[in-house]
């Protein structure tokens, strides 16, 4: 999820005293085509500041294993990110995954919904002063479709932070969106986000 925000998962982990370890997957994209990325135009505009894209790289980031939202995305070969970040804490990620069929891009599509919308339990129960909202934007019609959800964090001594993240496919490939800056969930900007996420999903090919 995304650095600053990520739904207030790694803030919740952090406040647990959990260690952020740097486990690195090795990537196998020598034998798959890299798919399509974002790019920073494509990012829900800022009001007063720019967007700037990291390089697509291969792998799966280091924070990935201790993002409770999205649990089933760790382990898979042939994954590659993005991160894109404003001078201003609103940053966000893309990963995608290319999967070996499409019956397994389709597990993973539906176990990584249940992930996000499953996800404010288990922030939680990590931690009794961290409330956690989520939110069912819907689906978004676009090639094998794709599904928008809000998480809001809020803490008990007020530090508040709002994530947009989707999930979409193309035949065998999956690609996650997050979004995230501080906030609620007014200040999410969803229709734009959608916007995003239908792009990332038409240039997965």
């Amino acid at each position: 999820m995304p650095q600053r925000t990520r739904a207030g998962a790694l803030t919740v982990l952090a406040v647990t005293g959990l260690t952020l370890g740097a486990v690195l997957a090795e990537p196998a994209a020598a034998a798959t085509s890299r798919p399509g990325f974002l790019s920073a135009a494509d990012l829900p505009p800022h009001p007063t500041s720019s967007w700037t894209a990291g390089k697509v790289t291969g792998g799966e980031p280091e924070d990935l294993e201790w993002d409770t939202c999205l649990r089933a995305l760790p382990g898979h070969e042939n994954v590659w990110y993005r991160d894109f970040r404003t001078d201003l804490e609103t940053n966000a990620r893309q990963i995608t995954v290319v999967l070996p069929d499409t019956g397994s891009a389709k597990s993973l599509v539906s176990a990584l919904n249940k992930d996000i919308t499953s996800c404010p339990v288990r922030i939680e129960g990590a931690d009794p002063e961290v409330e956690a909202t989520s939110r069912d934007y819907g689906t978004l019609s676009v090639e094998e479709g794709a599904h928008v959800h809000g998480l809001h964090t809020e803490t008990s001594w007020g530090a508040t932070d709002i994530s947009l993240i989707s999930v979409g496919r193309d035949g065998r490939t999956v690609t996650v969106v997050d979004w995230g800056q501080m906030g609620d969930f007014d200040d999410a900007p969803v229709k734009a986000f959608k916007k995003t996420t239908t792009a990332a999903v038409n240039k997965l090919r």
